[in-house]
Protein backbone atom coordinates (compact mmCIF):
# COMPACT_ATOMS: atom_id res chain seq x y z
CA UNK A 1 0.00 0.00 0.00
CA UNK A 2 0.89 3.76 -0.65
CA UNK A 3 -0.84 6.63 0.37
CA UNK A 4 -0.36 10.02 -1.11
CA UNK A 5 -1.53 13.23 0.19
CA UNK A 6 -2.44 16.02 -1.86
CA UNK A 7 -3.45 19.50 -0.37
CA UNK A 8 -6.85 20.83 -2.19
CA UNK A 9 -8.73 23.43 -2.09
CA UNK A 10 -8.87 26.84 -0.23
CA UNK A 11 -9.33 25.70 2.89
CA UNK A 12 -6.17 23.60 2.34
CA UNK A 13 -8.22 19.99 2.78
CA UNK A 14 -5.99 17.28 2.92
CA UNK A 15 -7.19 14.55 -0.07
CA UNK A 16 -5.29 11.32 0.39
CA UNK A 17 -4.95 8.72 -3.24
CA UNK A 18 -4.36 5.15 -1.42
CA UNK A 19 -2.87 2.31 -3.64
CA UNK A 20 -3.08 -1.19 -4.11
CA UNK A 21 -0.14 -3.19 -4.67
CA UNK A 22 -2.15 -3.53 -8.31
CA UNK A 23 -1.55 0.00 -9.16
CA UNK A 24 -5.34 0.83 -8.56
CA UNK A 25 -6.74 3.36 -6.15
CA UNK A 26 -9.28 5.07 -3.66
CA UNK A 27 -9.34 8.60 -2.97
CA UNK A 28 -10.36 9.85 0.27
CA UNK A 29 -11.73 13.55 0.27
CA UNK A 30 -11.50 14.80 -2.62
CA UNK A 31 -12.07 18.77 -1.34
CA UNK A 32 -11.08 20.36 -4.80
CA UNK A 33 -8.30 20.50 -7.46
CA UNK A 34 -9.59 17.94 -9.80
CA UNK A 35 -7.26 18.35 -11.94
CA UNK A 36 -4.28 18.11 -8.96
CA UNK A 37 -5.55 14.51 -8.16
CA UNK A 38 -5.84 13.33 -11.08
CA UNK A 39 -1.98 14.80 -12.06
CA UNK A 40 -1.44 12.81 -8.49
CA UNK A 41 -2.59 9.52 -10.56
CA UNK A 42 -0.97 9.99 -13.31
CA UNK A 43 2.49 10.76 -12.24
CA UNK A 44 2.32 7.75 -10.11
CA UNK A 45 0.43 5.36 -13.01
CA UNK A 46 -2.40 5.26 -10.82
CA UNK A 47 -6.23 4.21 -11.78
CA UNK A 48 -8.94 5.23 -8.89
CA UNK A 49 -11.47 3.53 -8.83
CA UNK A 50 -13.81 5.17 -6.15
CA UNK A 51 -13.94 7.98 -3.75
CA UNK A 52 -14.31 7.84 0.26
CA UNK A 53 -15.69 11.25 1.72
CA UNK A 54 -14.90 10.84 5.52
CA UNK A 55 -17.67 13.89 5.75
CA UNK A 56 -19.93 15.81 3.73
CA UNK A 57 -18.46 19.63 3.91
CA UNK A 58 -17.79 21.20 0.55
CA UNK A 59 -14.63 21.33 1.53
CA UNK A 60 -13.97 17.02 1.20
CA UNK A 61 -16.71 17.02 -1.54
CA UNK A 62 -15.78 19.31 -4.10
CA UNK A 63 -14.02 17.66 -6.76
CA UNK A 64 -16.41 14.44 -6.55
CA UNK A 65 -18.57 14.76 -9.94
CA UNK A 66 -15.34 16.37 -11.74
CA UNK A 67 -13.11 12.76 -10.59
CA UNK A 68 -16.45 11.21 -11.97
CA UNK A 69 -15.81 8.11 -9.99
CA UNK A 70 -18.55 6.45 -7.67
CA UNK A 71 -18.87 7.91 -4.52
CA UNK A 72 -19.30 6.09 -0.71
CA UNK A 73 -20.71 8.52 2.07
CA UNK A 74 -21.88 7.30 5.73
CA UNK A 75 -26.09 7.26 5.48
CA UNK A 76 -26.25 9.98 7.67
CA UNK A 77 -24.62 12.74 5.28
CA UNK A 78 -26.19 11.27 1.94
CA UNK A 79 -27.91 14.68 1.64
CA UNK A 80 -24.89 16.83 1.92
CA UNK A 81 -23.29 15.64 -1.12
CA UNK A 82 -26.67 17.31 -2.88
CA UNK A 83 -27.68 19.84 -0.71
CA UNK A 84 -25.72 23.28 -0.50
CA UNK A 85 -27.60 24.30 2.69
CA UNK A 86 -26.56 21.75 4.12
CA UNK A 87 -22.55 21.19 3.12
CA UNK A 88 -21.80 24.72 3.97
CA UNK A 89 -20.76 25.80 0.79
CA UNK A 90 -23.40 28.56 0.82
CA UNK A 91 -21.16 29.80 3.35
CA UNK A 92 -18.05 29.65 1.79
CA UNK A 93 -17.94 28.32 -1.64
CA UNK A 94 -19.48 29.39 -5.17
CA UNK A 95 -21.29 26.86 -7.56
CA UNK A 96 -21.53 23.19 -6.51
CA UNK A 97 -22.56 19.69 -8.52
CA UNK A 98 -24.27 17.78 -7.03
CA UNK A 99 -23.78 13.65 -6.60
CA UNK A 100 -25.57 10.69 -5.64
CA UNK A 101 -24.06 8.40 -3.42
CA UNK A 102 -23.00 5.13 -4.84
CA UNK A 103 -22.59 3.30 -1.90
CA UNK A 104 -24.25 4.50 1.98
CA UNK A 105 -21.25 3.70 4.82
CA UNK A 106 -22.38 2.36 7.93
CA UNK A 107 -20.18 1.76 11.18
CA UNK A 108 -18.48 -1.09 11.11
CA UNK A 109 -18.57 -1.44 7.18
CA UNK A 110 -15.53 -2.24 5.49
CA UNK A 111 -14.12 -0.70 1.93
CA UNK A 112 -12.24 -2.85 0.35
CA UNK A 113 -9.65 -2.23 -2.75
CA UNK A 114 -7.68 -5.56 -3.45
CA UNK A 115 -5.44 -6.35 -0.89
CA UNK A 116 -6.71 -3.20 1.28
CA UNK A 117 -9.60 -3.14 3.40
CA UNK A 118 -10.03 -0.55 5.90
CA UNK A 119 -13.03 -0.38 8.21
CA UNK A 120 -15.62 2.10 8.83
CA UNK A 121 -15.94 4.02 12.18
CA UNK A 122 -18.89 5.91 12.69
CA UNK A 123 -17.81 9.35 14.59
CA UNK A 124 -20.28 11.73 14.24
CA UNK A 125 -19.14 15.41 15.78
CA UNK A 126 -18.21 16.99 13.33
CA UNK A 127 -21.13 16.22 11.13
CA UNK A 128 -23.60 13.62 11.75
CA UNK A 129 -22.20 11.19 9.52
CA UNK A 130 -18.68 11.98 10.15
CA UNK A 131 -15.90 8.73 10.07
CA UNK A 132 -13.20 7.27 10.18
CA UNK A 133 -11.31 4.14 7.86
CA UNK A 134 -9.03 2.56 9.84
CA UNK A 135 -6.93 -0.41 8.21
CA UNK A 136 -3.16 -1.17 7.66
CA UNK A 137 -1.70 1.01 10.89
CA UNK A 138 -3.30 4.29 9.06
CA UNK A 139 -6.26 6.04 10.36
CA UNK A 140 -8.04 8.64 7.72
CA UNK A 141 -10.07 10.67 10.13
CA UNK A 142 -11.36 13.89 8.12
CA UNK A 143 -12.07 16.31 10.54
CA UNK A 144 -12.59 14.18 13.21
CA UNK A 145 -9.43 14.62 15.04
CA UNK A 146 -6.58 16.57 13.89
CA UNK A 147 -2.68 17.20 14.79
CA UNK A 148 -3.77 19.44 17.49
CA UNK A 149 -7.40 19.10 17.87
CA UNK A 150 -10.83 18.37 16.51
CA UNK A 151 -13.02 19.67 13.78
CA UNK A 152 -15.36 21.79 14.06
CA UNK A 153 -18.79 21.94 16.17
CA UNK A 154 -19.70 25.30 15.67
CA UNK A 155 -21.90 24.47 12.35
CA UNK A 156 -25.61 23.01 11.86
CA UNK A 157 -25.97 19.34 12.78
CA UNK A 158 -22.35 19.20 14.52
CA UNK A 159 -21.95 18.54 18.26
CA UNK A 160 -19.33 18.82 20.68
CA UNK A 161 -20.56 16.02 23.39
CA UNK A 162 -20.87 13.87 19.86
CA UNK A 163 -17.45 14.40 18.86
CA UNK A 164 -16.08 13.74 22.21
CA UNK A 165 -17.79 10.52 22.60
CA UNK A 166 -16.37 9.55 18.90
CA UNK A 167 -13.58 10.25 19.99
CA UNK A 168 -13.19 8.39 23.31
CA UNK A 169 -14.22 5.17 20.98
CA UNK A 170 -11.12 5.55 19.19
Amino acid sequence: MKVFSVVVGELKTNCYIVSSDRGRAFIVDPGDDAGKIRRCLKDNGLEASFIVNTHGDIDHIKADVALGLPVYIHEEDREMVSDPAKNITTIFFGPFDAVVPARLLRDGDSVTLDELTFHVIHTPGHTAGSVCLFGHGVLFSGDTLFRDGIGRTDYPGASSRKIEESLARL
